[in-house]
Order: structure tokens, then sequence, then C-alpha cells
């Protein structure tokens, strides 16, 4: 059988397929509760309308986003029995407490009292509807905080012990799973990269009414915000990232070599920008490179010693016995700079936007009308900088709104990649994890409705997204203005349609 139709292989595919489009929703979810959240307080503590309307207009999308992601996050689990029996057999005793705790506590508070906050518009206090949404913001880093536990543990599993007599893995000391420097630090690099991916979201939206001169005091607002939750983000993925870095290269040498394509051992280390030619045969030349970079990022120290992908090869086979303990080496090398590269290229994006912002050069209130009598919004103060300056920013700030997606997903497909050949690192092989029974034809089947519904649920949410992004923040009604001072409500208002329906 070709090995690259191999039941293990679709496997991996159908897996990744559906893992990589399920977190495109994540991310957003995450850091679109916090901000509307945070806008909602803004707007309960000054009764400014331009705070209600944003939080409005923002926490609409992220409803679209957390509705997708609830939807294509249970495959996932399908997928657990589908393809991957021996996995779930051999680990469910591990795997299956964090996941237990993600579903009775952090799901049990986000579906609970994300309907409190749909539903209770014209019905709770406003302090009380925008604790709904803060309590809403919790379960999301929760929920991420159990289910990267787990994920922790399948890189550096701890907290464990085999059953001689059944061959299982069984747990335990379950505070070592959540406790363990994989966890935290992977917690900290995720939640980061996720408050960056939801500031270019909000810049990005922000950047594209405002180019167009509509709902400017919102979406100014808006834009600020998503600006400095931008930077913030980025500075932050970025210490995270070299504290991940550092645990990865004690943890797993062989992924820190593959993501520098370094067959041999080096010290210094140098960090290659970009680099030509096979990768995966040892004939790279690198193009641009940082001396010591990458012993910097493995140790803190440009003089240490990284292994090369041979040596660490070596060491692996001595260890587990005779075998390939290589990655596919394009796909780590290339996926670490993709990642890096989206998602650094996105933050300076922020703080150039900041620079602009704080400097007034652009935001201006007033509108001007072109040549083609539309109304635009005056991008600057300074004649001669502002249009090409301020035309040129809206464009790529919205341009760029995707790059933190595509930088999550390089992420993801580096740190899952990068294992292999392991599914639990150094205890489980990926070949002797998948469902025995399950044959090509039925994982190519499964793995084709799942691609091809994923692309109608695409096709269902850009729609969606759009249609709201375009429709802009929407206007107040005298309730909206006027909230209920008590639980309940007005009981005259009994027969109002749904709050959910501003």
């Amino acid at each position: 059988m070709d090995l690259a139709l191999a039941p293990e292989t679709l496997a991996r595919w159908q897996f990744g397929i559906t893992t990589v489009y399920h977190f495109l929703f994540v991310p957003l979810t995450i850091s679109l509760a916090a901000l509307t959240a945070g806008l909602e307080t803004a707007w309960v503590r000054t009764r400014n309308e331009k705070y209600l309307r944003a939080t409005k207009f923002w926490g609409k999308l992220f409803l679209i986003n957390i509705a997708m992601g609830v939807v294509t996050g249970i495959v996932q689990e399908f997928q657990f029995g589908m393809n991957w029996s021996d996995y779930s057999r051999f680990v469910g005793d591990v795997f299956g407490a964090p996941l237990a705790f993600e579903a009775l506590i952090a799901f049990f508070f986000e579906s609970t009292f994300i309907g409190l906050w749909i539903f209770g518009w014209d019905k709770l206090p406003p302090k009380l509807h925008a604790a709904c949404m803060w309590t809403v913001s919790a379960g999301t880093l929760l929920s991420s905080y159990f289910i990267l536990a787990a994920n922790s543990w399948m890189q550096h599993p701890v907290g464990y012990r085999i059953d001689p007599g059944s061959g299982r893995a069984e747990l335990t000391d379950f505070l070592a799973v959540l406790t363990q420097n994989t966890t935290v630090v992977v917690v900290f690099h995720t939640l980061t990269a996720a408050f960056l991916t939801g500031g270019a979201f909000v810049a990005g939206i922000a950047a594209w009414h405002l180019r167009r001169g509509r709902h400017v005091p919102v979406m100014r607002t808006s834009l600020r915000l998503g600006l400095v939750t931008l930077v913030a983000g980025g500075a932050l993925t970025a210490v995270s990232g070299d504290q991940l870095a550092k645990v990865m290269f004690e943890q797993q040498p062989m992924k820190m070599a593959a993501a520098e394509a370094l067959w041999d051992s080096e010290a210094p280390a140098p960090f290659s920008l970009f680099a030509y030619g096979d990768v995966d045969e040892g004939h790279n030349e690198v193009a641009v490179e940082v001396p010591a970079a990458l012993s910097f990022l493995a140790h803190s120290d440009f003089t240490t010693t990284v292994p090369g992908i041979n040596d660490v090869n070596e060491a692996s086979q001595e260890r587990f016995g005779p075998g390939d303990y290589r990655p596919n080496i394009p796909v780590a090398y290339w996926s670490f700079r993709w990642m890096i590269g989206f998602g650094m290229a996105s933050a300076a994006l922020g703080a150039v936007g900041l620079w602009l912002t704080r400097r007034r050069l652009w935001l201006a209130p007033r509108l001007r009308t072109g040549p083609d009598e539309v109304p635009r919004l005056a991008l600057t103060r300074d004649r001669t900088l502002g249009p090409a300056l301020g035309d040129w920013y809206w464009k790529l700030a919205f341009l760029t709104l995707g790059f933190p997606l595509v930088a999550n997903s390089w992420g993801w497909i580096f740190t899952e990649t990068g294992r292999q050949p392991w599914v639990v690192y150094g205890v489980l092989r990926t070949r002797d994890a998948v469902s025995p029974g399950v044959s090509q034809a039925e994982v190519l089947a499964s793995m084709t409705v799942f691609t091809l519904l994923y692309a109608v649920l695409a096709v269902i949410e850009v729609r969606l997204l759009a249609t709201y992004v375009k429709a802009g923040p929407p206007e107040l009604t005298d309730s909206d203005r006027n909230p209920p001072d008590r639980v309940g409500g007005d009981p005259a208002d009994a027969d109002r349609p749904m709050a959910f329906s501003y």
C-alpha cells in the first residue's frame, strides 16, 4: 500500500484539517469575550453610547465565532473513537480528567452565562449583565487551560504510571498535569497569541469602517482598543514564545533542531531567517541568518551547544530502539518561520498604528469629499503626509487582520508535527495509536465528508461575519439607553421581541 494513503496518514490528515479549522475560532472567542466585557464595563461606568454600540457590535461577532467553535469542536471528540481508538484506550484515564473538568466547570460557565447575556439585555441590571460576559470570558480561559493541559501532557507526560497488566497509562498526580512547566508556558503563549489575534481582528474591521468614514466615534474607540490589544498581545507572545522555546529545547531537542533544519550540532548555533535548497536532506543554503541566536533562544546563552538532527536521532535510537525519530523537516522549518513572521507582522502594524493615533496624524474627525463625490474620513491634519499615509494604513490594517490566524495555524502544525513520530512523546508512537479495525477507504470517506462539511461551514461563517461587519454597530433604542435597574425588568414588556433581536 502506498504510504501516503495508509490509514495512519489519512487519519493524521483528517485530524489536522479539522483541528486547524476549529482553532481559527478559538483565539477569537477567547479575546472577543474579554474585549466585549471590557467595552460593556466602560459603558456601565460612563453611560457613553459609543461603548454600548461597540459592545453590541463586537458581541454579535463574538457569538458567531463561539457558535462555530462549539460546532467544529465536537467533531474532534468523534475522531478519538473513530480513528484513534488505541490512543484513547491508552491515555483515556489521563486525558479524560482535564477534559472532564473543562466540560463540567468551564463549559458550564460559558453556556449558562452566555445565555443570560444574550437574553438579559432588557431583563438584568447593567452591572449584572456585564458580569455575565466577564463570567463567559473566565469560562473561555478555564476551558483553554484544561484543554492545553491535556495537550501539554502529550508533549511532556508527567503524573502517570503504566499499568503492567493492561499497558494503559494511569493518572497518579492530576495536579502535576495541571501545573507542570509545559502546561503553564503553553497556556501563556496560547492566550497571548489569542489576544494578538483579537486585537488584529478588531483593528482591521475598525480600519475598514473608518476608511469609509462610517460609525466614526465607535470605530475610533474600537481601533484604539484593537491596537493596544494587538501590541500588548504581540509583546507578550514574543516573551512567552521565548520561554516555550527553552522548554522545548529541554524536553524535545529534536523539535528545536528541526525548527532550524540543523543537521549537525553547533556551538554557537545561528538562527536562519530564510534558506533555500533541500532542507530535508541537509543541503539547504542559508540566505540570511542571525549568529548565535538559536543558542540564545534555546538556553539564554549565546554559546550554548544546540544538538543537531543527526545527533538527536542517534540518541533517540539508543534510548527507544531502532527507528527514524525525525519529523518532517521542511514542515517544521517553514511552519516555525511562518508562525513567527505572520504574528510579528501584525504586532508591528499595531505599533505603527498606535504611533500614528497618538500623534493624531490621521484621526481628524472631519469629512472631506473626493473627486467622486464620496464622503471620506479626513485622514490627517497634515495635507502633504495624510492621504497617502492614511489610505495605505487603512488597507494594510484590514488585510493583515487574518495574519494572526495564519500564525496560529502554523504554530499548531509545528507543535504537533514536530513531535512525530510520537503521539505521546517518548511513550506512545503515532503508528501504534490508530484504530486497528479502520480501513483506508473508511478513513478517506470520513475525511472527505468532514472536509466538505467544514467547507460549507466556512462559507456560512464568512457570509455571517461579512453581513454583520458591513452593517456596523446597531442604532440604540430607548430601552437600550434606559436599562432596568432591577432583575426581571418591566413586567409590561413581557411580550416584546427577544433582546437578541437588536
